[in-house]
């Protein structure tokens, strides 16, 4: 269906901002107005460009026995060259012949009236101080005949009015006063504020004149346009039989739907012409029988779906109708109509296909496994069998991502599904669950050995190297199976207990098979215990920061730290931030111990050298906490830490938020505070999240600064890439994990200007971190 025009304005009420060009106001698109005013204004171009070398010609006659010549003929000059120049770009501005005009592009033309207004309001000026009284008012009553043929001329930008009124008629109001005409100043400033009122409104009617006629004419062109629509689309049509069901008074629109002429299916019976080729075998589908049956009950029937065949192409009507009667209540035939919904029908069909396949891959997805496993759950417990479910993730993908992006992965994935395709049998049934997750169902998992070969074939085949985009690369496979229902009597215990096995394999290493052991739920039953623990963390003070150093490139002088956060319990001791961050994240935990954080290091940054600053890591989870903003205020507030000292820090991972997080950055920004995005470059839209918002730092993952110590040129390019960009946006860039003087030396070649990792300083407590600012005071002492 034709898109309808948005919702428009009044012209009675055209907003002055959207007509000054100084905003967008409302759902209108102003695009189409735009360009009406700058048409209108080059149309009066050349005769605002006579005016104007008219009236400087009139002042050089009036002045030219009383004055300094070579001050008149300067500013004559001036003049001449500064209006033709705006009359050269008026005349070939990128605006001419379009039909929308941006609003900067708006702006830069009516800006263009500051030039020609400041020396006009200068010879006024020079008047007023140089001139005689007498001067001063020819001057002015000249320059007042410009101003007001300039508010008619220039009706449809205001404000190029606006500007050239003002700054002329200030210039006149300054004029007398020193002239001390203090009378004749007050009266030009009010014939000044007139001139402005008179060119808005003037503006207002030009423009709302023009826009009515715009309005009017969208509204035809939707009106033509839906009924040309409706007129050639053929999508609904009339049809008519007799007592006879035979068709009578054939539409043109029913005959184009059939593909026949008219005068060649007059009389023909309806149900032949829709059921085609099954009307010789009598082989109709159940909804032709159903069509027959109405039709021989002469009952009514609505929105009957119904299949047609026409020249070998399946189509789907959709057929309403009611038995016609005479005066008399004899029945006469049907009338009805018919619409073409295959295309509907189609949709929907793929819709149903989308919901139970994998886009990327097309295999089952989650749904469609949990649907076969649930079946093959109930058929092992009908014959007293087994099934199986293998839940497979890939190792090492997430390096593909991060180094050559998400498009080479998804290229890779699709590799992955044929292969793994091409080794089930009728027996199995594999899908992709999500991300780089698959599965595969085995009906009949009764013969262990089978599962492990057919496991350990899986491994072996993914686990082979690809060939994606000239690029050789190499993966493995990890996969936990669980067999049903020993090891789960529901498909989400089964499944959850290939969870479990499968986090077994990741955890020896990957590129394994592990079969579901009870024992694998004490391991789970470690992690609740831990989020228990990790629940106190903070009131038994377990938690505590280091700072790794962020050295300049030049000097090696320490620029600031990334505070990191470490939790030694006293039920498991020392815990990998790795472990249990995203065990705080699932347990909601993040806010409060990220707001401890946040707290900490400005504390501890406080007391640090002025220029120092200290880099704190937020999560998405804790971004997007409500008051997360007013948490970062009070750590500031509490501790006295300047603004400009806290950096926070953040992955391309909270972009998957949306608009919450973009907006949150947003604040944070607005607050003064530094940005800086982590691992840049390892995502596929990098580029787009540095438009959407203000990063001070971006950080080069430390994958590339490896691969290009090793001269990988991939990696050396995508390095001298992120800083150009950089550079040109006004941000640093910090290399990550520089560990050795190889990558130190590269790191300086490609122009990093921060560089942090193990070369400079290992992560370090509050007190090593202070010690280093003692050393140096020792040391320049």
């Amino acid at each position: 269906m034709t898109e309808l025009i948005s919702p428009s304005p009044h012209p009675d009420r055209v907003p002055f901002m959207a007509l000054l060009g100084l905003n967008r106001s409302g759902t209108m698109d102003w695009g189409h107005v735009r360009a009406i005013q700058l048409e209108n204004l080059r149309d009066k171009s050349l005769m605002r460009l006579i005016a104007s070398l008219g009236t400087m010609l009139v002042i050089d006659l009036l002045f030219f026995a009383d004055h300094d010549l070579l001050i008149l003929g300067g500013w004559s000059l001036a003049v001449i060259f500064l209006q033709l120049h705006v009359y050269r770009a008026n005349m070939r501005g990128d605006f001419i012949g379009r039909k929308t005009v941006s609003l900067r592009e708006l702006q830069s033309v009516q800006l263009r009236a500051i030039g020609p207004a400041v020396l006009w309001g200068a010879l006024l000026i020079y008047c007023g101080l140089e001139g005689s009284s007498r001067d001063l008012i020819l001057a002015y009553a000249v320059l007042l005949t410009l101003m007001v043929g300039s508010a008619t001329m220039m009706a449809t930008v205001p404000l190029s009015t606006i500007i050239f009124v003002s700054v002329t008629g200030m210039s006149a109001c300054a004029a007398f006063f020193l002239a001390e005409q203090v009378v004749i100043a007050a009266s030009s400033l009010g014939v000044t504020v007139l001139l402005i009122f008179a060119a808005l409104n003037s503006a207002r009617n030009h423009v709302g004149e023009h826009l009515a006629r715009l309005i009017l004419l969208e509204k035809s062109e939707t009106v033509s346009l839906l009924l040309r629509e409706f007129e050639d689309s053929g999508a609904d049509w009339l049809w008519q039989t007799d007592t006879a069901r035979r068709v009578s008074r054939v539409s043109p629109r029913f005959a184009y739907a059939l593909g026949r002429d008219a005068s060649d299916i007059d009389g023909l019976p309806f149900l032949q012409l829709v059921a085609g080729e099954a009307w010789e075998s009598g082989d109709f589908p159940p909804a032709l029988h159903l069509l027959a049956e109405k039709l021989n009950k002469r009952e009514a029937f609505s929105d009957l779906l119904v299949p047609v065949m026409i020249d070998d192409r399946q189509l789907w009507w959709e057929l309403s109708a009611s038995p016609r009667l005479g005066e008399d209540g004899s029945f006469l035939g049907f009338r009805g109509v018919g619409s073409d919904v295959t295309a509907q029908q189609e949709s929907q069909k793929k819709i149903s296909h989308l919901a139970r396949f994998d886009t990327l891959t097309g295999l089952p997805n989650r749904l469609q496994l949990t649907e076969a496993l649930g079946e093959a759950m109930r058929d092992a417990d009908k014959w007293r069998s087994r099934c199986c479910f293998l839940m497979i993730d890939l190792d090492r993908f997430k390096a593909v991502n991060d180094t050559l992006g998400h498009p080479v992965g998804d290229r890779l994935l699709g590799r992955v599904s044929k292969r793994l395709q091409s080794i089930m049998s009728d027996n199995e049934l594999c899908g992709r669950l999500g991300g780089d997750e698959f599965a595969v169902v085995v009906k009949d998992g009764s013969d262990s050995a089978y599962i492990t070969r057919l496991a350990d074939r899986i491994i072996a085949t993914l686990s082979k190297p690809y060939e994606v985009d000239q690029h050789t690369l190499f993966i493995g496979a990890s996969i936990g199976t669980a067999i049903g229902p020993r090891d789960g009597k529901t498909v989400e215990m089964l499944m959850r207990s290939a969870d479990l096995a499968l986090y077994r394999s990741k955890d020896a290493g990957g590129g394994s098979h592990t079969l579901y052991q009870p024992s694998l739920h004490a391991d789970a039953e470690e992690r609740r215990v831990m989020e228990i623990e990790l629940r106190q963390a903070l009131e038994r003070g377990e938690l505590h920061l280091q700072y790794q150093p962020v050295v300049d490139a030049e000097d090696y002088t320490v620029t600031g730290f990334e505070a990191l956060l470490r939790w030694n319990s006293q039920k498991f001791g020392p815990v990998s931030p790795a472990k249990f961050v995203p065990l705080a994240e699932e347990a909601r935990l993040i806010a409060p111990i990220g707001a401890w954080v946040l707290e900490q290091a400005c504390r501890d940054a406080a007391q640090w050298p002025d220029m120092v600053k200290v880099a704190v890591n937020v999560s998405a989870d804790q971004l997007t906490t409500p008051g997360f903003i007013e948490t970062i205020s009070s750590a500031l507030e509490q501790s006295g830490l300047p603004k400009r000292r806290l950096e926070i820090e953040v992955t391309e991972s909270i972009f998957v938020r949306g608009g919450m997080a973009e907006k949150m950055l947003s604040e944070v920004n607005d607050l003064g505070i530094k940005l800086s995005l982590d691992d840049f470059g390892t995502g596929y839209s990098s580029l787009g999240y540095l438009r959407k918002t203000r990063f001070d730092t971006i950080k080069v993952d430390r994958s590339f600064v490896q691969g290009a110590a090793k001269n990988v040129p991939e990696s050396i390019a995508i390095i001298r890439a992120v800083v150009a960009l950089a550079d040109s946006l006004g941000m640093a860039t910090t290399a990550e994990g520089v560990e050795n003087e190889e990558e130190l030396r590269m790191i300086q070649q490609l122009g990093c200007s921060k560089i942090q990792g193990y070369y400079f300083g290992r992560p370090m407590g509050f007190e090593d971190a202070l010690a280093l600012f003692h050393q140096r005071d020792s040391d320049v002492a």
